[in-house]
């Protein structure tokens, strides 16, 4: 085991540099960059750009230089924590995602955990009474949470929320607490907007993961162990959690890799329909407004965090399920 993982994260430094010279690649694809579009969006304003300015941070972050040069200076910085500067936020990229990361991470957290608390007993549930008056009404509320889009949802909330009790929803906090620093009475106000967008935002998991439990505990239940296991007297409950139910988990530990840069990304569309201070929006305008560095150091940090997460669960698959060996030669 231990092997194997040194071998995967030898692999992992490869296949992070190959991945952080295809994001700088698409980021300097654009035949403009930040500079050129602020220039050009403010003289079809009528306004003046600061050209001394620019200038000073064209050559302070090497767009003077050739791109091999600016790419291993801007992925040495990264290694050493060093994100870049932000030029549409004038302010340095760690200390713009700073308290938006933390939330993010509060609400993508909170949503997995909703998800999990209600997808599971809901799954063993319907999977155990296949076929039911009950597996049939909770599959149709799960496919409805499937089908519907999360952004939509999130309008629709915001509606029915506005014309009939005449409440906004919108946003993480009161507007009071925007750009303060953190105190009880803010935390407050967090937690009091956090259950809107948490059950909006988990609506469709929830959904997802009832029909993959579903789908993997059914298959497993048919199976010859099982079977015999409930024939030689094991109780029903007890045989079920110790082997179809850890048996199905399969999925639900290998999509871990997709968890990991889920938490931090969060629901893009549905944080700026609910106008959520999460980095998800921050995201989207740095793509499109070219802020290279704040978007190319955030899609490479989601992309350590996606290679570490498939690792964790590659790791974890070894352990749970006695039928997966790390090498096909230990077989023969």
């Amino acid at each position: 085991m231990l092997r194997y993982i040194l071998r995967r994260i030898l692999i992992m430094v490869p296949t992070l540099l190959v991945t952080s010279a295809l994001i700088f690649t698409v980021m300097e694809l654009p035949p403009s960059d930040y500079f050129e579009t602020l220039q050009a969006e403010m003289a079809a304003q009528g306004e003046h750009a600061d050209t001394s300015r620019i200038e000073f941070l064209k050559r302070e972050y090497g767009f003077d230089r050739p791109p091999v040069e600016r790419y291993f200076r801007w992925i040495g910085g990264f290694v050493r924590g060093d994100f870049g500067y932000s030029f549409e936020y004038e302010m340095p990229v760690r200390d713009l995602v700073g308290e938006r990361l933390g939330l993010t991470i509060l609400v993508s957290f909170s949503t997995i955990l909703l998800t999990w608390l209600v997808a599971f007993p809901i799954g063993i549930y319907s999977a155990t009474h296949p076929y039911s008056w009950g597996d049939y009404g909770l599959t149709f509320v799960g496919l409805l949470g499937i089908a519907v889009p999360h952004f939509l949802l999130a309008l629709i909330t915001m509606y029915f929320a506005n014309v009939w009790f005449g409440l906004s929803i919108g946003g993480l906090m009161d507007p009071i607490y925007f750009n303060e620093p953190m105190s009880w009475a803010k935390v407050q106000s967090i937690l009091a907007h956090l259950w809107i967008p948490v059950i909006i935002i988990g609506a469709g998991g929830t959904g997802t993961m009832v029909r993959a439990i579903r789908a993997n505990l059914l298959d497993e239940l048919q199976k010859q162990y099982y079977v015999t296991a409930k024939a030689k007297g094991l109780p029903p409950g007890k045989a079920l959690v110790k082997y179809p139910l850890r048996m199905s988990l399969n999925f639900f530990v290998s999509n871990i890799g997709d968890i990991l840069p889920t938490v931090v990304s969060g629901s893009e569309l549905t944080a700026v329909v609910l106008s959520l201070q999460t980095t998800g929006p921050l995201l989207l305008r740095a793509l499109q407004s070219q802020d290279m560095y704040l978007a190319g150091s955030f899609l490479l940090f989601l992309s350590c965090l996606t290679v570490i997460g498939v690792l964790i669960s590659d790791i974890a698959l070894a352990f749970l399920d006695p039928r997966i060996r790390l090498q096909g030669g230990s077989l023969k």
